[in-house]
């Protein structure tokens, strides 16, 4: 029997830590040197690990996000065009630390001060593109708290767009806040085509663009998003990926050095590829039956089967998703058209992952004299 004991002992031993690794929220499974860290889906927005995630740090240059952002909402609303020209300020060219050298009244579209602060985080360009959009450096850093507070970055604080820290103690966010934006920016298609970007250059070649971020390069799949380096901050990166139609977000603030941010990234990003996959699940027909309208022109209604959006699973879980409809048995007339009729609950192991409303095709007026009176004739005359 101590020996049957034995031999179960040490099988636990060998499996546990492996389950642990490949399905505890909240735990680091992998090794991450720094002060914080987050993995976030970026569909869905669940966090898959998490170290102090909620810790106030300095995040550096990782600033602009929420600078590229506001950028991306600015050319979607018509606001501003990749082919404005932009007239390079005092304060803009003032700017210190990472920069393409502006000179006062130089001129460069939104295109290129776009790539200059997206690829080689340039501060006087990411300086002169907030200046554009809100007419001066402290109107812009004025939307980005305001932004930040609209998405619930709760731990946010920016004093400048730039993420410039020597003059400032109140320049502070978090890891989670971090993939909130990041999340955020990524769902704008545009910033792709600058985050992705290798090398380039400006000024007919004679500015060389290098990206800060090696992953760009370097790791299969990557998609940005920014680096951050100052004294204060240590070494932060938000880097963002998407292999098969799932896209994650590593977020890494305060390493010691670049490669640990950069190794505790791909760390995570890894360990969110292998354990989790992406799928879009397909509503059960056979679970949706017609709803009687009551008073109404029509007597039933087949529902609307929403278009579904994507969930997480982890990888194998696939087939042990749950669907649940809940569906009005009637309701009473007039319906309006996209009325909600029921709900459709996709869940797994109890955790709901998505909850689509299933809704009513068209508009159904309720019942007119003159139709009753002929319904009641028809059934008068069948007899």
């Amino acid at each position: 029997m101590k020996r049957i004991i034995g031999v179960l002992l040490c099988v636990a031993m060998l499996i546990l830590p492996l389950g642990l690794s490949a399905s505890a929220e909240g735990e680091m499974p992998v090794e991450v040197k720094a002060k914080a860290a987050v993995l976030m889906d970026g569909t869905t927005g669940k966090v898959l690990m998490k170290m102090n995630e909620h810790e106030k740090l300095y995040p550096a240059s990782v600033t602009k996000i929420m600078s590229l952002l506001l950028v991306m909402e600015a050319i979607d609303n018509n606001k501003i065009r990749l082919t404005d020209i932009v007239t390079t300020s005092p304060v803009a060219a003032s700017k210190g630390g990472s920069q393409i050298w502006l000179k006062e009244g130089e001129t460069m579209s939104v295109d290129e001060l776009l790539k200059a602060t997206a690829v080689y985080s340039a501060n006087d360009a990411c300086t002169a593109l907030g200046e554009y959009i809100a007419g001066s450096d402290e109107g812009f850093v004025q939307m980005m708290n305001e932004r930040a507070r609209e998405l619930g970055m709760k731990n946010t604080r920016f004093d400048n767009c730039t993420g410039l820290d020597d003059e400032t103690e109140t320049h502070l966010t978090t890891a989670y806040d971090i993939a909130i934006m990041s999340r955020e920016l990524m769902k704008h298609e545009l910033i792709k085509e600058y985050t992705t970007i290798w090398m380039d250059s400006l000024r007919d070649g004679q500015t060389e663009l290098v990206n800060t971020n090696k992953l760009v390069r370097f790791y299969n799949g990557a998609t940005g998003l920014k680096t951050g380096t100052t004294n204060k901050a240590g070494c932060c990166v938000s880097a963002t990926a998407t292999r098969d139609g799932t896209s994650l977000i590593a977020v890494v603030m305060g390493s010691d050095n670049s490669t640990d941010r950069f190794e505790g990234a791909k760390a995570m990003l890894n360990w969110g590829f292998a354990n989790y996959a992406t799928l879009t699940p397909q509503v059960d027909k056979s679970l949706i039956t017609d709803v009687n309208v009551l008073m109404g022109e029509e007597r039933v209604l087949t529902p609307q089967i929403p278009s579904v959006t994507s969930v997480l699973v982890p990888k194998g879980r696939e087939g042990d998703i749950v669907q649940n409809v809940e569906l009005a048995a009637s309701v009473e007339a007039p319906v309006e058209s996209n009325q909600t009729l029921g709900t459709v609950t996709v869940s797994l192991d109890g955790e709901v992952l998505g909850r689509y409303n299933l809704t009513a095709p068209h508009y159904v007026d309720r019942l007119s004299f003159t139709t009753v009176f002929c319904r009641l004739l028809s059934v008068l005359c069948k007899k």
